[in-house]
């Protein structure tokens, strides 16, 4: 069964980035794209570990700093690449905060 824990307040991520967060036992990048649209996925590149949080955030991708894979912030999904990512499912409550889900 999934638990959902809550993130703290979407406002701290200004649009257009992503920050690293614990929730739980796990680590995950939270996205905050221009758009407003808020996407969750592991907080690590599969390829060489990159810090997935401090890559370039498009309308709906992020780009690993380290090696310019990107990856689908809705699916996981690689783009041009095998690799994809473990993505949660988050929402934003009616107080702002953002909450993901883990399984």
């Amino acid at each position: 069964m999934a638990r959902e824990i809550s993130l703290g307040a979407v406002d701290q991520i200004p649009a257009g980035e992503g920050r690293a967060f614990v929730a739980g036992t796990e680590t995950i990048a939270v996205f905050h794209t221009r758009g407003g649209e808020v996407f969750a996925v592991q907080a690590f590149c599969p390829h060489r570990h990159g810090p997935l949080a401090d890559g370039l955030v498009g309308d709906a991708t992020v780009t690993c700093p380290l090696h310019e894979r990107a990856f689908d912030l809705r699916t996981g999904a690689g783009i041009g690449v095998e690799d994809c990512l473990k993505s949660y499912p988050v929402r934003i409550a009616g107080d702002g905060a953002m909450m993901v889900s883990l399984d």
